[in-house]
């Protein structure tokens, strides 16, 4: 052995001293990854995702992923020649509508990360809501508005109730479920649900032990623009309130409450961009994001 081919087996031996204690905490552990944002759209990173989430699979993690595709709808829409419509940052979703976001969530982008992490040697399961019964859904309850007047969204809906049982079917047996956040309500209807709360609601269900949302910036930022590496829950109010916490970063950190209310230890938000994020958070001692506990 040389000595650079040395000095290398040497450093790896050390990286991997330092992930042990990590890999044992997480032992058998639930780990829900909101995987989203622009991030979806380059190879490279979905590549990198893949490997992450079957290298927690062989490590004795259990991971559920769970993904959005707003540009990816948007796009479709696009091609179709339909316009797509918004009211408070949520897409207005008539029943034609529904049919594109449905097919393109639960068909093209999900049995797209399916096969990206069978093609890195896992066992990927794609399923969507609706999947035995495994998400309820009911319509969104609160009003949106455009322009100072309120508005119909259609067919856009929120969790009702989670049923756990085909998770618990698939988790522990070298299966990597991949989740569209599609669900039937109980007037039959189909909904489309904001990702991060479908998420949220399903760490929830299962009691994970982290919640990583994966987005496309680097955390939660101080009023310099610099990382904040962890807070608690009871720190939220106050960083809104003074500005710290601002636009699409409020339902983000409001969805980390949520699912630290129904049971998730910690709730990550880290940049999805950044290669192997979900590996540096839980398997070293620095972490990639901001972190919120209870």
């Amino acid at each position: 052995m040389t000595e650079d081919s040395a000095d290398s087996a040497l450093q790896q031996a050390r990286i991997l001293m330092q992930a042990l204690p990590h890999m044992l905490r997480y032992d058998e552990a639930i780990v829900v990854v909101k995987y989203g944002g622009h991030a979806m759209g380059d190879d490279r990173v979905a590549r990198d995702f893949s490997r992450d989430m079957v290298l927690l699979e062989q490590s004795g993690v259990n991971p559920v992923v769970v993904h959005g595709g707003g540009p990816q709808i948007g796009a479709m829409l696009g091609k179709l020649g339909i316009k797509s419509e918004f009211a408070d940052g949520l897409r207005i979703t008539d029943k034609a509508t529904m049919e594109i976001v449905e097919m393109v969530l639960a068909g093209y982008i999900n049995k797209q990360i399916v096969g990206f992490i069978n093609s890195e040697g896992g066992r990927a399961i794609g399923l969507c809501g609706k999947d035995g019964r495994m998400v309820t859904a009911e319509k969104l309850a609160r009003p949106a508005h455009d322009n100072g007047r309120a508005v119909d969204l259609g067919f856009v809906g929120e969790v009702a109730k989670v049923d756990t049982i085909v998770l618990e079917q698939v988790l522990g047996r070298e299966l990597i479920p991949v989740l569209a956040p599609v669900a039937q309500g109980e007037d039959g209807e189909t909904y489309n649900i904001n990702a991060d709360t479908f998420a949220g609601a399903i760490a929830g269900a299962l009691g994970a032990k982290r919640l990583l949302f994966l987005t496309d910036v680097p955390g939660v930022l101080d009023k310099n623009k610099q990382l904040i590496k962890e807070l608690k829950v009871s720190d939220i109010p106050g960083l809104v309130a003074d500005g710290t916490i601002t636009g699409g970063m409020i339902p983000k950190v409001e969805t980390c409450m949520y699912a630290i209310e129904r049971g998730v230890e910690g709730v990550v938000i880290l940049d999805g961009k950044l290669p192997h994020a979900v590996l540096i958070e839980l398997l070293t001692d620095h972490g990639a994001g901001t972190l919120i506990t209870r």
